[in-house]
């Protein structure tokens, strides 16, 4: 999952960052509404973290920003702001959910996991395609229903493929999904992680359609 955070006190950013690398997500962070803006017409995100009390600009500028290029990126408001007014004026200008500074770290990671859950039109949280299932709250893989150890790079190249089920993606996707950029690390980096997924959960789980990149085999059930 790629994030974006929004938020301009630099040791809770830095705190925030921490953790949801601990938790295998990407995420880039800016601390201003300029700068949020910029990031979002440059770059693809799986949601954004938004603070409303930004320098220069209110994060509802950056909200109102998102929704009037009608990009449906999930938004969920992280703020101090604790006055039902400005929860119905977040939600009501566009945000998919709102917490209240301070926050519980495993409170946040839920509710960003549903939001983007309810933004892919999934109602389970867990990914499962012919006997292969993954659980990305508790960062578990199993087969057949067997647990099946992967490194944090095999997992966040899998959460990538089984959450477009059915959808190519392509090597600079995964890229970016797993390192965070895309063209810095050797080409055959991406292929390697296949080739390991497939021989510890079936070699007919990843299709590779030349040319384009790699999809999950068939139909399946998110």
């Amino acid at each position: 999952m790629n994030l974006l955070l929004v938020e301009d006190d630099t040791m809770l950013a830095e705190a925030l960052c921490a953790g949801i690398r601990q938790h295998g997500f990407r995420v880039d962070h800016v601390g201003d509404a300029a700068r949020a803006k910029t990031a979002l017409v440059d770059h693809d995100f799986d949601a954004v973290l938004l603070d409303l009390g930004l320098p220069g600009s209110s994060g509802l500028s950056v909200l109102s920003f998102v929704r009037g290029r009608y990009d449906a990126t999930p938004v969920l408001i992280i703020t101090a702001r604790d006055k039902l007014s400005d929860r119905i004026a977040g939600l009501d200008a566009g945000a998919d959910d709102y917490i209240v500074k301070p926050f519980q770290p495993d409170e946040l990671f839920a509710r960003l996991r549903a939001v983007v859950r309810r933004s892919q039109g999934r109602v389970s949280p867990v990914l499962s395609h012919h006997g292969v299932v993954l659980d990305p709250a508790r960062r578990e893989v199993s087969r057949d229903g067997v647990t099946v150890p992967l490194s944090a790079h095999e997992f966040r190249t899998l959460l990538m493929l089984m959450e477009r089920q059915g959808r190519v993606v392509t090597r600079e996707q995964l890229e970016e999904a797993v390192y965070g950029s895309s063209g810095t690390i050797e080409s055959n980096t991406i292929a390697v992680y296949v080739h390991q997924l497939r021989r510890k959960l079936g070699e007919q789980l990843i299709v590779t359609v030349h040319g384009q990149g790699y999809r999950i085999n068939g139909g399946g059930s998110a």
